[in-house]
């Protein structure tokens, strides 16, 4: 069992910056594959990004891709993600997730894979 809470969002101009923040309790950290997902109004929760238990693994969607990375600090308990450049279209809440396999991307993918979740994050980009 983890406890997640999101933290980091805010409201950002096109082509900004920002570093969301997943901090972990409950149990370690390093037990789990952690991930981020998004959800925009009226829309499907969909997947960002994703890291390994260590961290020698990473998968991204291809709509973030070259502009978010994923990150963990295992000794802090902590699972980062920074974005830059961000566009309009990035607006969405953003959850933290985990769960103690690392899995295939089709099933990274689906939320319905992923056994917890943060409350969100609201991650604002106006243009």
């Amino acid at each position: 069992q983890v406890q997640l809470v999101e933290s980091g969002g805010g409201l950002v101009q096109a082509g900004g910056s920002l570093r969301l923040s997943c901090a972990a309790s409950g149990r370690t950290l390093s037990t789990y594959a952690m991930g981020w997902f998004r959800q925009a109004p009226e829309k499907e929760r969909e997947f960002v990004a994703a890291i390994s238990r260590s961290g020698g693994s990473t998968y991204y969607a291809d709509s973030v891709k070259g502009r978010f990375t994923i990150s963990r600090d295992n000794a802090k308990n902590t699972v980062y993600l920074q974005m830059n450049s961000l566009k309009p279209e990035d607006t969405a809440v953003y959850y933290c997730a985990a769960d103690s396999y690392w899995r295939g991307s089709s099933l990274l993918e689906r939320a319905s894979s992923w056994d917890y979740w943060g409350q969100g994050t609201q991650v604002t980009v106006s243009s």
